[in-house]
C-alpha cells in the first residue's frame, strides 16, 4: 500500500521530466540542424534563393556572379516597346541606359537569410527553402541616356498647337482646321521606364503625352462667310439716291480680297474668329468717298421782284449730308455677312433753314435796303471773267439773322476748273499773273455795300497798295474819297466778314454789266431805320513810289519792253463810319488803311540798248508825281 501511494504522488514529476526532456531533445536537434545548416552553406547562397528567376541555391558568390553573367542577358537582348498612334519604337534596355550588376546582385542573393538578427535570418532561410526567394537584380540606370533617347522620340511625336486659320489663294478662301498639340512628358515617362527595367522583363512602356487643344478648332463657318463676301463685287451707294448725288462706287472681287481681314475677338471668355473687310484697309477708301458725300445744307436762292415786292426762288434748297465713316464700316460688314452686295452708306441728313417755298414775309425780306456799284474800266477779259464768276457765287444768297457771313467760305475753290481765269494778282511784293485776279473787285463791292447798309464789319483787309480799279467812279475817273474803301480776299488766309445784326434775313443780289464795266451789289431785307454817315481823311502821309526795276527776260526779243508791275504812291487813309438808328447813334467804327509805296517793274529782251530810256519813251515804268 505504501508503494502505490508513493507512485501516484510521483507521477506528475515523471511526466514533467519526460516533457522537459523532449523539449531539450527538440532544441538540441534544432540547434544541431541550424549549426549544421550554417556550416553546410557557409560562403554559399542558401537554397531557394534566385535573382530574376535564376536559381543560385548553394552557389558560392563568385559562381553566382558567373552564372548571372552567363544567364541574364536582358540588358542586351531585352525589348522595351514605345508606342504613339500608329508608330512603334523598340529599344534594348542597354540602349536606354540600363547596366546589370551581377556582382551586386549575387551579393544581394547571398545576404538573403543572413540579415535581420538570429530569428530574422532563420526565418529568411526557412522561407527561402520552403517558398523560394527571388531577389531583384541590381541594375544601374543612367537616365541621361534614356532622356536623350526619349528626346529623339519627341522629335517624331511632338507637334505644336495649330490654331484654325483662313488664308486666300487669289480670291479662293482656304480654311485650315486647328490641330491638337502633343508633347511627350519625358520626366513622367522615365518613371514608367525605370519600373519596367527593374522587372527584367520585356514590355511596353507608355509614353506620357500631354495634349493641348487649340483655341480655335473649326473655322469652316467663317470660311463660308468669307466666300459669301467674295462672291460678287461690292457696290456702295448714298442712301435715298437722287440725280446729281455722287456714286455709286463699285469694287470688284480682287479688290475686296485685298481688303478682307480676319479678327480674333473674345466672346464670353472664348476666342472667336470674325471675318469682314479690314477697317484699316476700308477706312481710307471711305474717307475719300466722304469728301464727295458730305455737303453743308444750302438754303434756296431767291431774287427780289421789285415789281411785286415778293421773293422768287432761282434754285432749290439742298439737304446737307454727313457721312459717318466708322458706322459705314460696320454697316458694310454686317450687310456683307447677310449676303448683300449693294450697301448704303451711313449718312445723316441736315435740313436747310430755308426751303424754296419760303416767302419774303416769313423771312423779313421785303425791300431794298442798300446797293453799291464799283467800276473796272481797263480790265482785261480774264479779269472780267473772274469778276463774273466770283460775283455769281453770291447771287440769291441769304444771310440769317445774327449770322456772321464769311465771303471766303462761300467763294469756294478759285481754280480754272471752276470757271476762273489767270489775271493779275498781288502776291508777296509783286503783282503777278495768277488764277482769280479780279476777285477783289467783288470783295470791295460787298464791303462798300455792307459799309453803307450799316452792318458791323467783323474782318476786313485792304490791299497792299492803291489799285486804281477800286477808286474809279462811274465816269472812269479816280475819286479820291474812295481811297481806303477796298477789301481783299485770299481765302483761307485773308477773308472779309460781316454780321447781320438784325432780326430779319438778308438777301444778296449781284449784277455784272460788262459793257458798263460795273458790278452792282444789292441787299434786301426789312429796314430797322438805320442810316450811315461817314468821313474820310483822304490819302495822307503820301510817299513817292520807288524807282522802277528793270529785269532781263530771255523770253523777250531785243529792244522789246514789257511792264509787269505798276508804280503806286504810298499813303495812309482813315475812314470813320457812324451808324444811326432812328436818329440815335448805334455804333461808330474806323477803317484804317496803310498803302505801301509800290515800284514799277519792266522786263526787256537780251541785248536791249538803254532799256530805261526805251521804256520811258514808250510810256512804261513811269513814276507818279506826288
Amino acid at each position: 500500500m505504501t508503494y502505490k501511494t508513493n507512485s501516484r504522488r510521483d507521477l506528475p514529476k515523471q511526466i514533467l521530466a519526460v516533457v522537459v526532456g523532449g523539449f531539450m531533445l527538440f532544441f538540441a536537434i534544432i540547434i544541431t540542424w541550424t549549426v549544421g545548416y550554417q556550416l553546410i552553406y557557409a560562403g554559399k547562397i542558401f537554397p531557394g534563393v534566385s535573382v530574376a528567376g535564376v536559381d543560385l541555391s548553394g552557389l558560392p558568390r563568385n559562381d553566382a556572379v558567373i552564372k548571372l553573367s552567363q544567364t541574364l542577358s536582358y540588358p542586351n537582348t531585352g525589348k522595351i516597346l514605345f508606342r504613339s498612334a500608329d508608330k512603334v519604337w523598340v529599344a534594348s534596355p542597354s540602349d536606354l541606359g540600363m547596366v546589370f550588376d551581377p556582382s551586386a546582385s549575387a551579393m544581394a542573393a547571398y545576404k538573403t537569410g543572413r540579415s535581420g538578427g538570429l530569428f530574422g535570418a532563420l526565418s529568411g532561410q526557412v522561407s527561402a527553402r520552403g517558398f523560394g526567394a527571388d531577389v531583384a537584380p541590381v541594375i544601374l540606370f543612367d537616365q541621361r541616356v534614356a532622356y536623350s533617347y526619349l528626346q529623339n522620340l519627341a522629335l517624331q511625336v511632338d507637334q505644336p498647337v495649330v490654331e484654325a486659320s483662313l488664308r486666300l489663294d487669289g480670291i479662293n478662301v482656304v480654311a485650315q482646321p486647328g490641330q491638337i498639340g502633343r508633347l511627350i512628358n519625358i520626366d513622367a515617362t522615365l518613371i514608367y521606364l525605370g519600373a519596367q527595367l527593374q522587372s527584367f522583363r520585356d514590355g511596353e512602356v507608355p509614353l506620357v503625352i500631354k495634349e493641348s487643344a487649340p483655341k480655335l478648332v473649326d473655322v469652316s463657318s467663317q470660311a463660308d462667310e468669307a466666300r459669301r463676301i467674295l462672291s460678287q463685287p461690292l457696290t456702295i451707294v448714298v442712301p435715298n439716291y437722287r440725280d446729281g448725288d455722287p456714286g455709286p462706287w463699285t469694287y470688284d472681287v480682287p479688290v475686296l480680297a485685298n481688303m478682307l481681314g480676319v479678327n480674333i475677338v473674345d466672346v464670353n471668355g472664348k476666342p472667336e474668329m470674325q471675318v469682314g473687310l479690314n477697317p484699316t484697309a476700308l477706312r481710307p477708301t471711305l474717307s475719300e468717298i466722304k469728301t464727295y458725300v458730305d455737303r453743308l445744307p444750302e438754303n434756296a436762292r431767291f431774287i427780289f421782284n421789285d415789281g411785286t415786292g415778293q421773293i422768287e426762288p432761282i434754285s432749290a434748297s439742298t439737304v446737307g449730308r454727313s457721312m459717318d465713316v466708322e458706322a459705314s464700316i460696320l454697316a458694310i460688314n454686317e450687310a456683307l455677312l447677310r449676303g448683300e452686295h449693294t450697301i448704303a452708306l451711313s449718312v445723316s441728313e441736315d435740313q436747310p433753314a430755308v426751303a424754296d417755298t419760303a416767302t419774303g414775309a416769313e423771312l423779313g425780306v421785303t425791300q431794298l435796303i442798300q446797293q453799291q456799284t464799283t467800276y473796272f474800266y481797263g480790265s482785261s477779259d480774264a479779269r472780267i471773267q473772274n469778276i463774273t464768276a466770283a460775283s455769281a457765287r453770291y447771287h440769291g444768297l441769304l444771310v440769317a439773322p445774327g449770322e456772321t457771313f464769311s465771303m471766303g467760305s462761300m467763294l469756294g475753290d478759285v481754280s480754272l476748273e471752276n470757271g476762273f481765269a489767270e489775271a493779275l494778282i498781288i502776291y508777296g511784293n509783286r503783282t503777278i499773273k495768277g488764277v482769280g485776279g479780279g476777285v477783289c473787285q467783288v470783295s470791295t463791292t460787298l464791303f462798300r455795300t455792307v459799309f453803307f447798309a450799316g452792318f458791323p464789319v467783323v474782318e476786313r483787309y485792304p490791299h497792299a497798295y492803291r489799285v486804281s480799279y477800286y477808286e474809279q467812279n462811274a465816269g472812269g475817273s479816280v475819286d479820291p474819297d474812295l481811297a481806303g474803301m477796298d477789301a481783299t480776299v485770299y481765302f483761307p488766309l485773308v477773308d472779309f466778314k460781316f454780321r447781320n445784326d438784325t432780326s430779319s434775313w438778308l438777301l444778296m443780289e449781284t449784277y455784272v454789266d460788262v459793257r458798263a464795266r460795273s458790278l452792282t451789289w444789292k441787299l434786301y431785307s426789312t429796314s430797322d431805320g438805320r442810316s450811315v454817315t461817314w468821313e474820310t481823311t483822304g490819302a495822307t502821309n503820301i510817299v513817292s513810289a520807288p524807282e522802277p526795276i528793270f529785269e532781263e527776260n530771255p523770253d523777250l526779243k531785243k529792244n522789246q519792253i514789257k511792264q509787269v508791275d505798276w508804280a503806286a504812291q504810298g499813303a495812309d487813309v482813315n475812314v470813320t463810319r457812324t451808324v444811326w438808328i432812328n436818329g440815335q447813334i448805334y455804333f461808330t467804327d474806323n477803317f484804317t488803311t496803310h498803302y505801301q509805296p509800290w515800284q514799277a517793274v519792266c522786263q526787256y529782251g537780251p541785248d536791249t540798248d538803254t532799256p530805261r530810256k526805251t521804256a520811258q519813251e514808250n510810256g512804261l515804268c513811269l513814276v507818279p508825281q506826288t
